[in-house]
């Protein structure tokens, strides 16, 4: 059985996306004749943990764990419940940005490059250089953000003759938040000049969407694999009887600029045209929700109809989606938005329940959506359309019917993807035509 070393930074404990795809992935790779073996810090914070979900489905491999140095812990007190809310991804739109996010949304952008955990590769180097020569591992591979991880690979790249696989979860200089961090044209010119190396030496690179390997694949002028997030378990295809209530569920964090103005605007008119629609609408929040968000929808008085959940333990989250009505897909406004499919969609499709999502014209998820068959997708112009769907999603749910059928989404499935990741990293390639467990977008012009 082949070893690979796979060096990530987020394990249970954490929680949310970043971990699951390669939690996942380690519960897969033995069957498909590869044995992997996980290197990940020892001593970390997570700002969200999970407390048994995610440590019950630890497989029985060998984890690796180094101490990391990360520099929030050495900042004064006053700092920190804004890091809290930094680390969680919530950053406040420009205009309610105040003088201490905006100084630390300026250090972590200049002086941690590409990201603060820069200070755990080069002991990662020097510890790692020697234990995969001791344990006869001829690969590795570093999962991204952070993309710090990624320098760990190109350090042992350049002093052995390892094999390494790139995955990039998320865009490195394109991602949405880059243009949050007050960057100098220094530091810019550094984190490009980082990613082209990375780019550039890794033996294999994978994407989770199409439209992050074609933007990668326009940096680097190599070719970039796709294999997306997914999910575990069968797809529900039960339809929620009761019409007492109809529940619009979001799972995961909403930012600011993910604040969709327009459904809470669609939502406010539709309670004041229908008593019944008033009387049965519910919108669960569960994750972090920004204060703006929660301004938002105090402004068009829904806030009697919101249950705000915060975080839940993923068991919990899956029950929740099993019992909704619509489940809410948010990507922001602004062209990086297309080059990332949010993870929770595959989750979404294992729960049989329509998905109303809003985002960029141009997005990977929208394609996905469609040829799946699992929901509506509008752009952040298109109300009318918007309040014709969420109707139709209301009338089909009273009148107990289903308006879609799931198509195809079986290839999502963990296990399946891990069968395509398990070939990449032998090295053997299948025809095109075959790599059932790709997501491949035949509409879509790059």
């Amino acid at each position: 059985m082949k070893s690979v070393l796979i060096i990530t930074y987020y394990w249970p404990p954490s929680a949310g996306p970043g971990v699951q795809r390669w939690l996942k992935f380690v519960k897969y790779l033995p069957e498909f004749g590869v044995q992997p073996i996980v290197y990940t810090p020892s001593n970390v914070e997570y700002p969200v943990e999970t407390s048994t979900t995610y440590i019950k489905d630890i497989p029985s491999i060998k984890i690796v764990k180094q101490p990391i140095k990360e520099p929030y812990r050495y900042l004064p007190s006053i700092f920190s419940k804004k890091i809290q809310s930094l680390r969680r991804g919530i950053i406040s739109s420009d205009n309610k940005r105040g003088f201490i996010e905006r100084f630390l949304l300026f250090v972590r952008g200049n002086f941690f490059i590409p990201d603060s955990r820069v200070s755990w590769v080069s002991p990662s180097i020097e510890f790692l250089k020697d234990y995969i020569t001791k344990n006869k591992i001829d690969t590795i591979i570093t999962t991204g953000p952070p993309h710090s991880l990624h320098l760990i690979g190109l350090g042992l790249k350049q002093i052995t003759d390892i094999k390494w696989i790139a995955d990039f979860r998320d865009p490195w200089t394109s991602i949405g938040y880059h243009d949050k961090l007050y960057l100098t044209k220094i530091s810019r010119d550094k984190h490009k000049k980082l990613e082209l190396k990375v780019l550039h030496n890794a033996d294999r690179v994978v994407a989770t969407s199409t439209a992050t390997a074609s933007l990668l694949t326009k940096i680097s002028n190599r070719d970039v694999e796709v294999v997306t997030n997914g999910f575990d378990g069968s797809v529900d295809t039960k339809i929620n009887e009761d019409t007492n209530s109809f529940t619009i569920l979001h799972t995961g964090s909403i930012s600011a600029d993910r604040n969709p103005d327009l459904l809470w605007r669609t939502l406010a008119e539709l309670v004041e045209e229908n008593t019944t629609f008033k009387s049965c609408l519910k919108i669960q929040l569960i994750g972090d929700v920004s204060p703006e968000v929660i301004n938002s929808i105090k402004g068009y008085n829904l806030l009697s109809h919101v249950d705000n959940l915060g975080y839940l333990e993923h068991s919990e989250v899956a029950t929740a989606q099993a019992l909704a009505n619509v489940l809410l897909l948010l990507q922001a406004n602004t062209e990086s938005a297309q080059y990332i499919i949010p993870a929770k969609i595959f989750e979404y499709f294992s729960s049989g329940r329509p998905i109303l999502a809003i985002g960029p014209n141009k997005s990977d998820a929208k394609h996905l959506i469609a040829q799946t068959n699992t929901g509506f997708y509008v752009n952040y112009s298109e109300y009318i359309k918007l309040k014709e769907y969420v109707l139709e999603l209301y009338n089909s749910h009273q009148k107990r019917d289903t308006i879609f059928s799931p198509i195809g989404v079986e290839k999502f499935h963990r296990r399946e993807l891990t069968k395509q990741l398990a070939i990449i990293i032998k090295g053997i390639k299948k025809p095109k035509s075959e790599q059932l467990g790709f997501y491949q977008l035949t509409n879509t012009k790059k």
